[in-house]
Parts: C-alpha cells; structure tokens; sequence
C-alpha cells in the first residue's frame, strides 16, 4: 500500500487526476491531505499540461469527512485563523475559497458516500458528478453543528436547504443532482468514463479563456451575495460549539477515542 496521501495521474490529454489514497481510513480528510490536495491543486495551475482536474476517493468511497480522530484538525494548517471561537471554521472556509478561486477547474467524481467534510470539499469543486447509488449526507447537523463551510442554502436554495439542515438525512446520487448539488449522476459502473468524458471536453478549450469562464461565475455568485454567506454561516458554526448538545457529542467522541485507544493497546 502507498503511504501518499495523493495520488496523481493523467488519464486524458490536458486531464490531471487526484486520488485520495486512505481507502484504510474511508479517505478522511486529515489536515496532511488538506495540505496536500491544495499543493497540487495550485500547482497544476502553472502546469501548462493540465487544463482541468478530477478529485475522487480509493477503495469504497469518496471521503467520510473530516479526520477527527487523527490529531488536531489545526496542526500544520496551511492557513492562518485568528484564535477564538469559530477558529476551525474559518480555517476551512479559507481552504474551500482557494478552491474556487483556482484559475483551472476542478471536478468532483463521488462514488460510495460523501459526508460532512467531504460534501464540502465537492461542493467547492467547479462540478460535481456523482454515482446515481452514492449516499451524500452531513449528519453532524443532527448532534452537533452546522456545517463548517455552510454551502446548502446558496446552492440549493431555501427549501431544500432547510430539509438537509434540519433532518440530516442522506440523499442518494439521483437527488443529489435533481436538487443542484451535483451537476449529474451516473450509474456507477459508467461513473468514471463519463467523468472522463467531460473532463476532456472541459480541457478542450484553452486555459487562458476557462480561467476567465470559471471566474465570471464565481464573480456573479459572490455579486448575488454566495461568498458573504458562507462566511457569515462561521459564526453560527461557533455559537453552536457552546451548545449542550455540542458538548455532549464532544464528551462521547472523546470517549470513542479512548476506548479505539485502549483496543489498539491491547493488540
């Protein structure tokens, strides 16, 4: 098994590809691959090979989310947060940002399951393509917070957003793309091909004009208000950390820890 974090091939002419490689560990977002993944992606944007990149997890799925079992989600983050409540969601937010402010497009290719952290990550992608029988869900809403980087009203609107938010339910590929979180879903044996497929027709046409079709986008989003949004949805984030509820799932995931702790000691 590879000890990277990333792997990166390029599977079509002007086509980059990265692989979340801990198929061990669901492919959880640790702040190492965070670190990672932004490296590469910023360095494929002075790659006059790459016109576009593809995002998809190894093994089983595309990502759990973020690792909160493999130390703190702050050490060694490659972005500055000011101290205080809210901390580790603006971190995040900054992380997401420089994603969509890439000057090439990045796609997303989910397959198995995406959760919490992970739906972030896609939905900072450019597109996102899913498997119709991939399971998509942030159930930390239902014990814990809203989300870190709040993307569901912007992107889905008022009423789906709401549903998402108040039930934590997952929605599978086909809803996924019916509700606007991904562009498309596909069975799941065509999943990558058809990825592939539109991956080379993005990379079809020169960078120096995609750069500016991507961020014309991006520039209307922040205009109608997206980017104030999400970032506003930071302090909701930290008023939530001192919720009883908050407290009570910190008290029982420090316990699960303990107790996987002692299990590995034993063996």
């Amino acid at each position: 098994m590879s000890d990277e974090l990333i792997l990166v091939d390029h599977p079509a002419d002007g086509v980059a590809r990265i692989t979340l490689n801990r198929p061990e560990k669901r492919n959880a977002i640790s702040t190492p691959l965070r670190v990672a993944l932004l490296d590469r992606l910023r360095a494929h944007d002075h790659e006059p090979d790459v016109r576009v990149t593809i995002i998809r997890g190894a093994g089983s799925c595309f990502s759990a989310g973020y690792d909160l079992g493999g130390g703190p989600l702050m050490e060694g983050s490659p972005f500055y947060s000011a101290p205080g409540p809210g901390v580790w969601a603006r971190q995040a937010n900054d992380t997401w940002f420089s994603v969509w402010d890439l000057a090439k497009p990045v796609i997303a290719q989910i397959h198995g399951y995406a959760i919490a952290g992970a739906t972030e990550m896609a939905s900072a992608c450019d597109l996102v393509y899913v498997a119709d029988d991939a399971k998509i869900s942030y159930p930390i809403v239902r014990v814990a917070s809203p989300p870190d980087w709040q993307y569901h009203t912007v992107l889905l609107g008022l009423r789906r957003a709401m549903e998402l938010m108040l039930t934590g339910d997952p929605i599978d590929g086909v809803e996924a793309a019916r509700i606007g979180f991904a562009n498309r879903s596909f069975p799941p044996d065509r999943l990558e091909d058809e990825v592939l497929r539109i991956a080379t027709r993005v990379a079809g046409v020169p960078s120096d004009l995609t750069q500016i079709n991507k961020r014309s986008v991006h520039r209307a989003f922040d205009v109608w208000g997206a980017r104030a949004a999400i970032r506003a949805g930071t302090e909701m984030q930290a008023l939530a950390s001192h919720t009883e509820s908050a407290a009570r799932f910190a008290q029982d995931a420090l316990g699960a820890a303990k107790s996987a702790g002692r299990e590995q000691g034993s063996r």
